[in-house]
């Protein structure tokens, strides 16, 4: 890997912008989904982002990737994009949001097993507490926020959203070494439209008897979470590990939480903030660099 392999300013804002959209698109999905069926949702919400993604690069002139990669970037497009959004929308039909909410926690844990066996990333073991800890956190935030969560047969389907979307994220990044970025993240999602596109055929028809308030959802959804989002994760996998970055996921129910607290005066409990608090300790210990012993106490260790 010749990217920079370290969660510097730059990178930690880039997932800042990220977390802050992606936040609010659970609750979005939800509301779209009241005159939209799954399918049109995630359909909708590619097909703009795409379309987002072709004026930037058409205005930047930005390159498409190289032609003998398009193949493997489909793939990850269906999979990480159409896979993940169509399970996500139709689960949420069914599953409580305190319960996708824990689910979709499993993404970061996923996401470092598969960039070690896949990217090779060395996990150390205050890497893996931390994860650990983390996904503690955010359990007591779910658990103590008032949310419903229960068993649904339906969760699974959020399950198979994690691990397309690890894949995701894990797979894109290798063709950051040798493609642009932006090429990379916009040739996945026209190819992760087209993937959702037989399940959408009946959005022309939903669009023209929905209210203008749902379609602002599904506009919201296209550009914040979808164009905006990703392309700050993106920004941010291309500049630091995929483990460390999808750590980071582990912020988005205090942040929902927090949001909840200042749009709609839900106010959180001792025991959840306790939990949000947990979250973050966690994620800084994964995150946190291990010092490289000075050249003079390396030399004496070599010497006895």
């Amino acid at each position: 890997m010749h990217t920079q392999e370290r969660l510097d300013g730059r990178a930690l804002a880039y997932i800042g912008v990220a977390l802050l959209t992606w936040s609010s698109a659970y609750a979005a999905i939800a509301y779209a989904l009241a005159s939209f069926s799954p399918g049109e949702v995630a359909l909708a919400r590619l097909a703009i982002g795409s379309l987002c993604f072709a004026v930037l690069l058409a205005v930047k002139r930005v390159p498409l990737p190289a032609r003998h990669d398009w193949l493997s970037l489909a793939v990850l497009g269906v999979i990480g994009l159409s896979v993940y959004h169509l399970c996500l929308n139709t689960a949420e039909t069914r599953v409580a949001s305190g319960t996708a909410a824990i689910l979709i926690s499993l993404v970061p844990a996923t996401t470092a097993a598969l960039s070690a066996i896949w990217l090779r990333e060395r996990l150390s073991p205050r890497t893996l507490i931390g994860l650990t800890i983390a996904l503690v956190g955010v359990v007591l935030v779910v658990l103590t926020s008032g949310k419903d969560v229960k068993i649904e047969p339906m969760a699974a389907l959020v399950l198979v959203s994690v691990l397309a979307s690890a894949i995701f994220f894990v797979g894109q990044k290798p063709f950051f070494v040798r493609n642009g970025m932006i090429g990379v993240t916009a040739f996945t999602f026209f190819a992760g439209t087209l993937g959702t596109l037989p399940f959408g055929l009946g959005l022309p028809h939903a669009l023209a008897n929905a209210p203008a308030s749902h379609i602002g959802a599904l506009l919201w959804l296209g550009i914040a979470p979808t164009f905006i989002g990703y392309i700050a994760w993106n920004a941010a996998l291309h500049r630091a590990s995929a483990s460390q970055v999808s750590s980071f996921i582990y912020f988005s129910p205090p942040i929902a939480v927090l949001i909840g607290w200042v749009w709609l005066g839900e106010r959180p409990t001792l025991l959840t903030l306790l939990g949000g608090a947990i979250t973050v300790g966690g994620v800084v210990l994964a995150n946190a660099r291990r010092r490289t012993p000075s050249p003079v106490v390396g030399a004496a260790a070599k010497q006895s």
